[in-house]
């Protein structure tokens, strides 16, 4: 919001009357900011979208720290973004063309793939990894979960991290959570034939107001995050694509028990 009016850090801080290192804790989310000086910031950055304003109150105002933060310091910050982010998403669509998603991965298929990393990564990080990624499927289950829609290309499906029979359990894996009333999962097959994008796993994550969607982009050097609006159409666009020539929830179901039973 500051950004878009133009406005400066420096100028905030002295709106709001702190220093500009609070500007900068605010805005990455460690420190609280109070109602009325958000609401004052957003006067003056000419911000009348009252869902808006409100929905960053929300986000804004102390309470309880992450589950994620007991990672703070031990893994890269990009990862617990990702738990954040999922943590505050009422809906979230996914893309996979090569690995499944990271919500819906056993623990043996998360293990392989953590070990398949370059440079290769040390038992303990594998297992702290692996700790966070089996602590960020909560959200799936917990009180009031999100929305999934998780669309994966049959390439995804018959990769095999960790051999045929951890392929298996996964495949397995995947069925069983597609039971769960919030979680759908969509097969693009083969003969479907060319896609748009660049191949990236794409999560597009809608927050409690459309500003606060955000897109993430799997990359090699680890989460890339975006926000601005003309980003966010071109991958909405991009899944409403996928999805539209996809296999329908109950066909994709027995598309993957069929590759399943082939293993």
């Amino acid at each position: 919001m500051r950004t878009a009016a133009g406005m400066t850090g420096e100028f905030a801080a002295g709106l709001l009357g702190v220093d500009r290192g609070k500007i900068s804790n605010i805005e990455s989310g460690t420190r609280a900011i109070s109602a009325e000086r958000l609401r004052t910031l957003a006067c003056n950055c000419d911000c009348d979208d009252e869902a808006y304003v409100s929905a960053l109150i929300g986000m804004a105002q102390p309470g309880e720290r992450g589950w994620w933060e007991r990672y703070r310091g031990s893994l890269p910050a990009g990862l617990l973004d990702i738990a954040e982010l999922e943590h505050h998403a009422v809906r979230m669509r996914s893309v996979h063309l090569i690995h499944m998603p990271g919500l819906l991965q056993s623990s043996d298929h998360a293990q392989a793939v953590f070990k398949a990393a370059l440079p290769p990564l040390p038992e303990h990080e594998i297992a702290l990894r692996l700790a966070l990624r089996l602590e960020r499927q909560r959200v799936l289950c917990g009180e009031n979960p999100p929305e999934y829609v998780g669309i994966l290309h049959e390439a995804a499906l018959r990769m095999q991290f960790g051999g045929p029979k951890v392929a298996r359990t996964q495949l397995e894996h995947l069925l069983a959570m597609s039971e769960q009333a919030n979680v759908t999962l969509r097969v693009i097959p083969f003969d479907a034939g060319s896609f748009p994008g660049a191949g990236q796993t794409v999560i597009y994550m809608e927050g409690p107001v459309p500003k606060l969607d955000t897109v993430q982009i799997d990359s090699a050097h680890g989460p890339d995050f975006l926000h601005q609006e003309a980003q966010l159409a071109k991958y909405r666009a991009h899944l409403d694509w996928m999805e539209q020539r996809s296999l329908s929830p109950e066909t994709s179901r027995a598309f993957i028990q069929d590759i399943a039973n082939q293993l």
